[in-house]
């Protein structure tokens, strides 16, 4: 699989682990109009693995997009959730 994906109260969460090649793109949108046609949700949230996504990232996006239109679902692209900073124990 190119793409990570859970459903959950009528949302498909969608990642990629890492931004696509060209060889990754058609393999994704393939997962995606699939998944898409088989939960059908109401919503489709897809995170982007860095903030300046490849050309074929962006071609996948554009297709998810085209895709959610046809079938009336609303689309939500968010970036990178950022590392949160490693904790580190009080001193005494």
């Amino acid at each position: 699989m190119v793409i990570r994906h859970s459903v959950e109260d009528g949302v498909l969460h969608l990642s990629f682990p890492h931004d696509l090649g060209v060889a990754d793109r058609a393999a994704a949108a393939l997962e995606i109009e699939a998944l898409l046609l088989t939960h059908r949700p109401q919503r489709v949230r897809m995170q982007l693995p860095t903030a300046d996504p490849s050309a074929p990232s962006l071609s996948v996006l554009a297709r998810t997009r085209r895709l959610c239109e046809h079938l009336g679902a609303l689309l939500t692209v968010v970036g990178p959730t950022p590392l949160a900073p490693p904790v580190t124990p009080a001193a005494a």
